[in-house]
């Protein structure tokens, strides 16, 4: 496949439309938006905190990530 060039974007083609009244459309859209949540950051516990030792610190972290895990509604979307 060769490569194509464009002076603009406007010249791009875009992606071909999905059918209208597709149920499909419904599905991909929801999942669309499951992983856009499941994409954003993660609740941190504001302030500073010393750790004794490097596992401490990381342990520190996997805590917050639990908790901020429990916390989101789509909890199970995040690795």
């Amino acid at each position: 496949m060769g490569v194509r060039k464009f002076h603009s974007v406007e010249d791009m083609p875009g992606p071909p439309p999905l059918p209208r009244l597709d149920p499909e459309n419904l599905r991909i859209a929801f999942g669309l938006a499951s992983l856009a949540h499941g994409l954003g950051p993660l609740r941190r516990t504001p302030g500073v905190r010393k750790f004794r030792s490097w596992n401490e610190a990381l342990a520190a972290k996997a805590a917050d990530e639990a908790a901020s895990l429990r916390r989101s509604p789509s909890g199970s979307h995040r690795a």
